[in-house]
């Protein structure tokens, strides 16, 4: 059996936070609506799903029109069967990510992030397959005094810490 390993970018503005994953159901595009507009108030969101069967469609769903064309577009490259893109604005992957979890037909996260990301995928003549998911830079060294007070002083901008 042969098999072709590609690397599809996630195409998003710099500062958007998106999050990939998988499901196993049709149901998973409004459940995962439900889950994202009860978790904070005033999110915008804009999600996609790759149906795995039947007539194969990229199903979508959201609130935001250009978040929504944004997922369809990236779930459509990145093609794999039963793959989920959500992209997200007026708050943070940690405010939902729970909820989504507990959204009982999701398999994985395989990322929640606004860095560059670039999805790993096997194609088969079957179909494709996610392997991993790339999230931003390699590290380029070890912090220091001045990063350790400025990662503290982000996370109480932010309101995560007191």
């Amino acid at each position: 059996m042969n098999f072709e390993i590609k690397v599809i970018p996630i195409e998003k503005p710099e500062d958007m936070n998106c999050i990939l994953g998988q499901s196993h159901f049709i149901k998973t595009v409004e459940d995962l609506s439900e889950v994202i507009a009860g978790s904070v108030p005033g999110v915008k969101f804009g999600l996609a799903f790759n149906e795995a069967s039947g007539v194969a469609l990229v199903r979508f769903a959201g609130n935001d029109p250009e978040l929504v064309e944004l997922a369809k577009k990236n779930a459509y490259e990145v093609g794999a069967g039963h793959f989920f893109i959500i992209f997200i604005k007026g708050a943070f992957p940690i405010n939902v990510l729970n909820a989504i979890k507990s959204v009982q037909e999701v398999c994985n996260i395989y990322a929640a992030s606004a860095n560059p990301m670039q999805v790993i995928v096997a194609e088969t003549d079957l179909g494709r397959a996610v392997l991993g998911v790339v999230d931003g830079v390699k590290p380029k060294g070890f912090e220091g005094v001045e990063h350790i007070k400025e990662r503290k002083e982000i996370l109480r901008k932010f309101g995560y810490k007191f």
